[in-house]
C-alpha cells in the first residue's frame, strides 16, 4: 500500500510538472507577428549545430546590419548573431558566457552603441533578451544584473509567475505557436527589404556628461577578459547607422579602450564610401538601420577585414558545411522573395512592417 501511494504521488507530481510547463509555454509572449525581435534570443540557436567562426553580440546594430549568409557566400565564414532588442552590455556579456558553453568562435564582435546605457531600461527589453535562454546560473545572473527595481528574480526562473495573467489576452497566435515558432531570422539576422531614405536627421543633443558609465565599462571589461581567457579575438564595432548620433567623445573612448586592451575597433561611419552605402536606398527606416542591400554591403566590407586580419579560413569547399549553408541560403532568398512580393502587393510590408520597439506599447 505504501509503495502504491509513493508511485501515485510521483505520478501526480509529474502530471503537475508537465501541465505547468505546457501552461507556461502557452502564456509566454510568442513574438511572431509583432515585435519579432523578442524571438531572437532563443530562435534556433539552441536547436542547431553550433560551430561558428564569428559570433556577433549586441543590439539592433548587429542583428539588422550584418548578414551571416553574405559572410558565408563571399568569404566562407560561418557566423551567428546573438543579438536582441536594446541588448545592453551586461546582456551581451552573459549571452557570450552562455554561447561559450556550446562553442568557441575565433572572433567575437561586440556592438559598442550599447555603451550609451549604464542602467537597465525597461522590463520588456529584459524579457526579450533573457526569457528565451535555458534555465541556468548564467541566465539568473543576467537577470539579476538587468532587473528593474520592481522585478523579481524568481519570475525569470519560472516565467509563469510573471505571465500567468496573460490568459485574458490570449489570441490565435498563442495557440498557433504554442509548441514551435517560425524561423524569423537568418542565423540571427533580421531581414528587411523595404526602403525609406534618410530625411532630415535630428540635431544631436548636448549631453551633460559624455563619459560612458561605470557599469557599462565593468561589463565591457568582463567581455574583454572572457575573450582573452578563451583565446578569442574581440572586435569592437560601431555599425554604419546614422541615428542615434555617435558622438566624437564616445568614439574617442572606444579608440582609447581598444588601444589599451590591444583590440581592433572599427567605426564603420568613417568608411561609408568604401562600404558603398547609399542612404537613399540602403536603409528601411531613414538611417536607423540598414535594409537587406545595406546589410549585404556592410557584410562584404566587414568580411574582408575579418578574413585578412584574423586569417579565418574559407570553408566553402567543406562539403558538410556547404550543404548546411546552402539550406540556410535557400531560406534566405525565399524570404527575400516573399518580402518583395508582399511589398509589391500591399505597398508596404504587412507582415514585416514592425514599428521600432521604442514606438510600441510593449507589454511583457
Amino acid at each position: 500500500m505504501k509503495k502504491k501511494k509513493i508511485i501515485s504521488f510521483v505520478i501526480v507530481i509529474l502530471v503537475i510538472s508537465v501541465l505547468t510547463v505546457l501552461l507556461q509555454k502557452l502564456l509566454m509572449p510568442k513574438y511572431m507577428t509583432q515585435i519579432v525581435e523578442g524571438a531572437l534570443t532563443k530562435e534556433y540557436y539552441y536547436e542547431k549545430n553550433k560551430d561558428h567562426d564569428v559570433i556577433f553580440i549586441g543590439d539592433c546594430e548587429v542583428y539588422e546590419n550584418f548578414s551571416p549568409i553574405t559572410l558565408w557566400e563571399e568569404y566562407g565564414i560561418t557566423s551567428y548573431i546573438r543579438g536582441g532588442a536594446q541588448q545592453l552590455v551586461w546582456h551581451s556579456y552573459y549571452l557570450l558566457e552562455d554561447t561559450l558553453k556550446y562553442e568557441k568562435p575565433d572572433v567575437v564582435v561586440f556592438s559598442v552603441l550599447a555603451m550609451m546605457y549604464n542602467e537597465p531600461q525597461r522590463e520588456a527589453y529584459n524579457r526579450m533578451n533573457i526569457d528565451g535562454m535555458p534555465l541556468s546560473l548564467t541566465k539568473l545572473r543576467m537577470a539579476k544584473a538587468s532587473m528593474m527595481p520592481e522585478e523579481d528574480l524568481i519570475t525569470y526562473a519560472f516565467p509563469l509567475l510573471r505571465f500567468h495573467s496573460r490568459w485574458k489576452e490570449l489570441s490565435g497566435e498563442d495557440f498557433r505557436y504554442w509548441f514551435k515558432r517560425d524561423q524569423i531570422s537568418h542565423n540571427g539576422y533580421l531581414m528587411r527589404v523595404d526602403v525609406k531614405p534618410v530625411g532630415r536627421l535630428p540635431s544631436p543633443r548636448l549631453l551633460d556628461d559624455y563619459m560612458f558609465g561605470d557599469k557599462a565599462y565593468e561589463y565591457l571589461d568582463k567581455i574583454t577578459e572572457l575573450c582573452k581567457k578563451n583565446g578569442i579575438e574581440l572586435v569592437l564595432i560601431k555599425a554604419p547607422s546614422l541615428y542615434p548620433h555617435w558622438y566624437e567623445e564616445w568614439d574617442q573612448q572606444m579608440v582609447d579602450y581598444a588601444e589599451k586592451n590591444g583590440l581592433l575597433y572599427i567605426n564603420m561611419l568613417d568608411d561609408l564610401d568604401e562600404i558603398g552605402l547609399d542612404f537613399e536606398k540602403d536603409t528601411y527606416d531613414a538611417g536607423l538601420h540598414l535594409n537587406l542591400s545595406g546589410a549585404e554591403k556592410a557584410s562584404k566590407y566587414f568580411g574582408r577585414i575579418l578574413q585578412s586580419r584574423f586569417n579565418i579560413p574559407d570553408k566553402r569547399n567543406d562539403e558538410k558545411l556547404k550543404a548546411i549553408w546552402q539550406e540556410k541560403a535557400d531560406y534566405y532568398y525565399k524570404m527575400e522573395q516573399e518580402q518583395y512580393e508582399e511589398l509589391e502587393k500591399y505597398g508596404y510590408l504587412l507582415k514585416f512592417n514592425m514599428k521600432r520597439n521604442e514606438e510600441n506599447n510593449i507589454k511583457p
